[in-house]
């Protein structure tokens, strides 16, 4: 009944979990919250007329399950199959309404082969390179590591404190669409703070690159000159205070260090790197740390006012970000200001926040301890003193030789090989022969039309796209080697091959992809089977553009915060990159997100085995039954923020489950159809059912579906109380709004009413705005602003008579006796206010 129709004419709706990684321990009572969430969602909207497609599968490549399978023995293969198993026995148990037609496994090389087809599609269009880079490295988990999946200096995974490592790495380039993901932020219905996350973590800047001469004895000539290499590029945001540079630093893997550090200098300086070798980014970072350098014996020219100024190495520059060296003005910037400080270095003012004051002066001559980080009056700048910031810093742009404008983001292209065994294969083959013709394009010999990615990676050819999936072989022993070589690389029979390129002998890459790399376009997966109702294990998964253009992009996505610069940034770069290769028509993947809140131990704590406070939903079902279990994780606290477990708490949503059930035994409603309206209907359980169908309707679109199951819980106990007969249609109302919360018992109750059909073939039902009006209302007395009581009146009841009773209160006539009315304030259904 559930399974969704790839052509309707029903609009469509597709509401997505963000897919588990199915682990050994199976589910604990946190894990169901976002699905119990979705599938609401999705009862709802099937109830409100939509062909809704609702399906789930399985993110089971990557560290985790090769963890686990070292520690046990077990082959990844075997264990992922069993906790999958385990995985998908406990949703059935929730009565999760999930289409399982459409189930995905990323491990599955029928669903790879497209994982790897699109992997070749970004080394074709140029996005995928070879480079050694100094990378993140887990001795843990003897892998490299991207920046995102670093964690305050620890691994991602396994909390091992992550050191560097130089590794040849396969790097995808994410910051060639750095503006298109800033941009594309705008029109997505996101939490603004996952938003906020993603423009910070991709960090646009914009300013102006600037020269400076570099001035050393080891350097033969003194003027800028590329060829040399003796000058420094820098990326700044503030032009404008380039006359308060006094000195420069370097991050100390930047290329020129070794090329001008004086001999005198060069023992200190070798020192300094080695020692930040191993330092992470995030900490180098750090606005409290204590700032620390060493002089390279070099100085460089201030290009505005030709001054010699010393060049250090500090680990507080970045060597990614800019050109990993930037023009120190410590009167204007606090890290610049500390490390001025701490080497007794020039500060010197140049902008002042309410104009030129001053002449030229020393901050340290004159005392003063505080940095100016804004914007205001240019002073110590030669012909620009007294010019606004901002037309300065374009004036100084335009008059410097060399400068120019320019925009710099953080955002680093993606570190995306792994040295591990579990995880896909990529598809592609080192040939000698290729790389010898790739690079000498004047050959005599017949070259081959070479791919971007091909003249990009000299020798790397791609496997062609009919020779997918490059299935991933079965090996005996998998613990990673921690030499930066996969353990792939222990099978010459797999890793010796024959190019398809030339012919000649290649050699396949031993590297294996991310955990991310699967995530990044499962919900694309959902659409691709060949057939979803196909009793076949395993059927094809097959690229169907018209698919995928009815069902994409995703309606709804629920799912963690803690995803917002890794998958949720990942995927949205895929899907950027197949829309300009126009394979699909929609640039992002997710229209909707709404993030869920953590459900924490009842101390507090994230729920782990490791901490022992992980509760298992399977015995809280057995006791309490799946309805209340699902309730009670909607029940227990706003959608989007952590909450404590409290199994106590679950005893009164049984509660209301069981009202409901005793109720509906006690009314001994007939089967009759004829005998629906032949009941009295209390006027006042009538006005509440439409009261409660609002504000239900109203919480699940906002998600605020703790607030939905308090209104439910107020009409049972109205209803419960009223002496007055019950019409049938009324409690056949009630069970549509609670079935998509608690719908086994919805379905159980709507057969027991005679129906044959299933409740969620129903349509959701619509409130009589005529019937949410009150009759009565509590009108607030106030005398000159302050509440002296209430009354009673009709809710319609026109101001000149609301007033007239208001005054011949009891409440009025004590305060308003002997007492002059200056004026009434009447707010219809709410307040009168007496001004004496």
């Amino acid at each position: 009944m559930f399974e969704a129709k790839d052509s309707s004419k029903k609009p469509k709706f597709f509401v997505l979990d963000m897919f588990p990684y199915p682990s050994g321990d199976g589910l604990h009572v946190g894990h169901p919250r976002g699905y119990v969430g979705t599938d609401v969602i999705a009862h709802y909207m099937r109830m409100k007329g939509y062909n809704v497609l609702h399906p789930m599968g399985w993110d089971a490549f990557g560290l985790p399950a090769e963890n686990y399978a070292i520690k046990t023995g077990i082959l990844p293969a075997i264990s992922t199959k069993k906790n999958i198993a385990r995985f998908k026995e406990q949703m059935k148990l929730i009565g999760l309404s999930y289409d399982w037609s459409r189930e995905i496994n990323t491990t599955d090389p029928n669903y790879y082969k497209w994982t790897q087809w699109i992997f070749l599609l970004l080394f074709e269009r140029g996005l995928a390179y070879q480079e050694t880079l100094p990378i993140n490295w887990c001795p843990s988990c003897k892998t490299g590591l991207a920046n995102e999946e670093v964690v305050a200096g620890r691994c991602e995974r396994c909390g091992a404190e992550v050191t560097k490592k130089n590794i040849k790495q396969w790097v995808l380039k994410i910051t060639d669409y750095a503006e298109e993901l800033l941009e594309g932020l705008n029109k997505l219905d996101w939490p603004e703070k996952i938003k906020e996350m993603q423009r910070n973590w991709i960090g646009k800047s914009v300013g102006a690159d600037i020269i400076f001469q570099v001035k050393s004895p080891k350097l033969k000539a003194q003027s800028p000159n590329p060829e040399i290499g003796n000058f420094i590029k820098v990326f700044t945001t503030r032009p404008d205070t380039i006359f308060g540079a006094t000195f420069m630093v370097l991050a100390p893997e930047h290329e020129l260090v070794e090329k001008i550090t004086t001999p005198g200098q060069s023992a200190r300086v070798k020192e300094y790197q080695e020692n930040t070798k191993n330092k992470m980014d995030i900490e180098r970072q750090l606005e409290d740390k204590e700032k620390t350098g060493v002089f390279t014996g070099a100085f460089a020219i201030n290009p505005a006012n030709s001054k010699e100024i010393p060049i250090y190495i500090a680990d507080y520059v970045l060597p990614f970000y800019g050109y990993g060296a930037i023009m120190a003005v410590p009167g204007h910037d606090e890290r610049d200001f500390s490390f001025a400080k701490k080497y007794n270095l020039p500060i010197v003012k140049v902008i002042e926040d309410q104009g030129p004051k001053f002449e030229v002066q020393n901050l340290e001559e004159r005392g003063i301890e505080e940095v100016y980080e804004g914007e205001g009056i240019l002073i110590n700048s030669d012909r620009f003193d007294g010019t606004e910031s901002e037309k300065a810093g374009k004036k100084i742009v335009k008059w410097i030789e060399g400068a120019e404008p320019t925009v710099n983001y953080k955002l680093r292209d993606w570190i995306f090989s792994r040295q591990r065994y579990w995880g896909e294969p990529i598809p592609l083959i080192f040939c000698e022969n290729c790389k010898k013709l790739a690079e000498n394009p004047k050959s005599k010999i017949q070259k081959p039309k070479f791919s971007k990615g091909e003249l990009l990676n000299p020798g790397w050819i791609a496997l062609p796209k009919e020779n997918l999936p490059l299935v991933l072989p079965e090996l005996e022993k998998y613990e990673p080697t921690g030499t930066g070589e996969s353990p792939l690389a222990s099978r010459p029979e797999w890793v010796k091959t024959i190019c398809p390129r030339c012919g000649g002998r290649a050699f396949r890459e031993t590297n294996t992809m991310p955990q991310w790399a699967g995530s990044c376009w499962y919900f694309l997966a959902y659409v691709m089977r060949e057939n979803p109702k196909s009793k076949i294990q395993n059927p094809k998964l097959v690229w169907d553009k018209k698919k995928i253009k009815y069902w994409l992009p995703v309606d709804f996505y629920i799912g963690g915060a803690e995803h917002a610069v890794l998958h949720l940034l990942y995927s949205r770069f895929w899907i950027k990159v197949l829309s300009d290769a126009k394979i699909i028509e929609f640039d992002e993947p997710f229209k909707k997100l709404v993030t869920l809140g953590l459900i924490l131990a009842s101390n507090g704590q994230k729920m782990s085995k490791s901490r022992g406070n992980v509760i298992n939903p399977d015995d809280i079902i057995e006791q309490y039954g799946a309805d209340a279990f699902r309730l009670y994780e909607m029940f227990m606290g706003p959608f989007n923020q952590p909450i404590a477990w409290d199994t106590e708490n679950i005893i009164g949503v049984r509660r209301f489950l069981e009202k409901i059930w005793k109720f509906f035994e006690k009314s001994q409603i007939p089967n009759s159809k004829s005998q629906k309206n032949s009941n009295i209907q209390n006027t006042n359980i009538e006005r509440m059912l439409h009261q409660t169908i609002k504000k239900v309707t109203g919480d699940i679109e906002t998600q605020k579906f703790n607030t939905a199951i308090a209104s439910m819980m107020e009409l049972i106990n109205k209803i419960q109380n009223s002496k007055a007969q019950i019409q049938i249609n009324t409690l056949e109302t009630f069970l549509k709004i609670l079935a998509p919360f608690a719908p086994h018992i919805a379905e159980e109750l709507w057969s027991r009413l005679g129906h044959e059909e299933s409740l969620f073939k129903e349509k959701w039902p619509e409130y009589n705005p005529k019937m949410i009006v009150e009759e009565e209302v509590k009108l607030v007395i106030q005398i000159n602003g302050k509440v002296r009581g209430t009354i009673v009146v009709s809710a319609d009841l026109p101001g000149k008579e609301a007033v007239k009773l208001a005054i011949e209160s009891d409440v009025a006539e004590k305060w308003l006796e002997n007492k002059k009315i200056q004026k009434t304030i009447f707010v219809k259904g709410k307040l009168i206010n007496f001004v004496i």
